[in-house]
């Protein structure tokens, strides 16, 4: 049990009526939840008002509600709270209630467009292999040391994040590497966590249904580096221009890491085929069988966090010289010598495209570039006809098909990526509703020295129609049709 007034402390509140002293059980910002002695924290969200649920929070026991708008009845045995932004006080209080657990790890921050993923994945899997318990919060996993759970979301909300962050530390856990998304920071959600360093990878348009503009988009991206304390480290991606608007602010040291530019940390890009790259990263060579131009980003970020951290460079090289691989993300599905089969999360225009360019660069002049690829439903329509260009320019064949549809129409959107197929190459485009049909038909036409991107979905293994989730696997589809070749 705790005491309401200790974990509403750090935030700004005022008592409407009640008793703030009161010991509470637990915190709810979901009214379904509620038990007796919970404290329910009404957040309006893009869904749902949780101000229309008071009313039921209440006779499910809720003995304290923190709110942002007075009802026009109060319950007499009930403490309501007012506060300005009750998303950011959940957050707030949930750091106070599991006793501010972010305090015990070190806790890195990844965030960008791209990215993310991999490189919170190459951290754990580094820092793992030399011995630390560590922590993972990415959208493909959730570990806790050696224990895995299953991911919702990139960023989960702040009650299911500090209590990770608790059992993380009952645990021991030295370190803790998590994804940080825009829509994170837009919603409080990490409010109240202390990022020992915060890695920004890059950042090109997308999620623009949520923030309406690109501006607003790298503002939110910004707010994680403002807030950072002057003991942290921000480490930046030099080659990206808006890498120095994200630490103009900021009260954190700036290691700039990067390719093309002058910076802290650069690298070299010695050799880059279908087995891998051969970089000099400081002047100390090194290979990886990750491929891509990309993917030496990654890898330099990789390489740069772990240095503020305090790892010897020799140990840090020798690990990522290991075979790595992260699921979903350029990964090889079938490699054989006569075919090519590669998945990848690209669902965004500039994953599409550096993915793309990835594959076109270290092809043989007598392989071809089949493409799979969808948009999904109810998400920014913007980057449609810009991915249908980019895959019909730079692919030799093309599957347009749906990807999540959710509730459009799959060809409606199928239509929209249309729309960005220049005329005179909508011949080498076909559109294909069906995903599986999409990839089997790709599977059937393709030939001896072609290689297969099958693009959009990656670690997933869901389609999402209508509101129902119904299992599929990129990789169990392409396995299934090549083996039958």
């Amino acid at each position: 049990m705790k005491i309401l007034h200790d974990i509403l402390k750090k935030t700004d509140f005022e008592v409407i009526s009640g008793n703030v002293q009161t010991a509470i059980n637990e915190i709810q910002f979901d009214s379904r939840n509620i038990r007796s002695g919970d404290v329910f924290v009404a957040i309006k969200g893009s869904q749902s008002d949780g101000h229309h649920f008071i009313d039921q929070a209440i006779e499910q026991g809720a003995l304290a509600i923190v709110l942002e708008e007075i009802p026009e009845k109060l319950a007499k045995q009930v403490c309501y709270i007012k506060t300005k932004q009750s998303a950011k006080s959940l957050s707030l209080m949930a750091a106070e209630y599991y006793g501010n657990p972010t305090q015990a790890i070190k806790l890195v921050g990844v965030t960008g467009t791209n990215g993310k993923t991999t490189v919170v994945s190459l951290l754990f899997n580094l820092f793992k292999e030399l011995g630390y318990c560590c922590g993972l919060i990415s959208t493909i996993r959730i570990m806790i040391d050696e224990d895995e759970i299953s991911a919702t979301h990139t960023t989960p909300d702040s009650l299911q994040l500090n209590k990770l962050f608790k059992k993380m530390a009952e645990k021991g856990c030295d370190y803790c590497f998590m994804e940080v998304s825009s829509h994170a920071i837009d919603q409080f959600r990490i409010e109240g966590l202390q990022f020992n360093v915060a890695v920004f990878t890059n950042i090109t348009h997308d999620h623009l249904d949520y923030h309406l503009t690109f501006d607003h988009y790298i503002k939110t991206k910004k707010q994680f580096f403002d807030a950072l304390m002057k003991d942290a480290f921000a480490v930046v991606n030099k080659d990206d221009k808006n890498g120095a608007v994200m630490i103009q602010n900021t009260a954190a040291k700036a290691i700039f890491y990067g390719i093309k530019n002058q910076a802290d940390v650069k690298t070299k890009i010695i050799e880059n085929d279908m087995n891998g790259l051969h970089l000099q990263l400081d002047n100390k060579e090194f290979y990886s069988n990750s491929v891509g131009l990309f993917n030496a980003y990654n890898l330099t970020a990789v390489y740069a966090t772990a240095q503020v951290l305090g790892l010897e460079d020799e140990s840090i090289l020798k690990v990522l010289s290991q075979p790595q691989s992260v699921d979903g993300r350029f990964e090889f599905i079938y490699k054989h010598p006569s075919y090519k089969a590669i998945v990848d999360y690209a669902h965004t225009p500039d994953a599409l495209e550096n993915v793309i360019d990835t594959i076109v660069e270290i092809k043989k002049k007598n392989e071809r570039l089949i493409t799979v690829f969808g948009c999904g439903g109810n998400r920014d329509k913007n980057k449609r006809p810009e991915m249908g260009r980019i895959a019909s320019t730079k692919s030799d064949l093309v599957f347009i098909t749906s990807d999540n549809p959710r509730y459009e129409e799959p060809m409606d959107i199928i239509k929209d990526i249309e729309k960005g197929v220049p005329e005179d190459l909508a011949a080498k485009c076909i559109s294909i509703s069906d995903r599986e049909n999409a990839i089997k038909t790709a599977c059937l036409m393709s030939k001896p020295n072609d290689i297969l991107l099958i693009a959009g979905k990656g670690h997933e293994t869901y389609q999402d129609v209508k509101g129902v989730k119904s299992h599929f696997n990129d990789k169990e589809v392409l396995l299934k049709y090549l083996k039958e070749m």
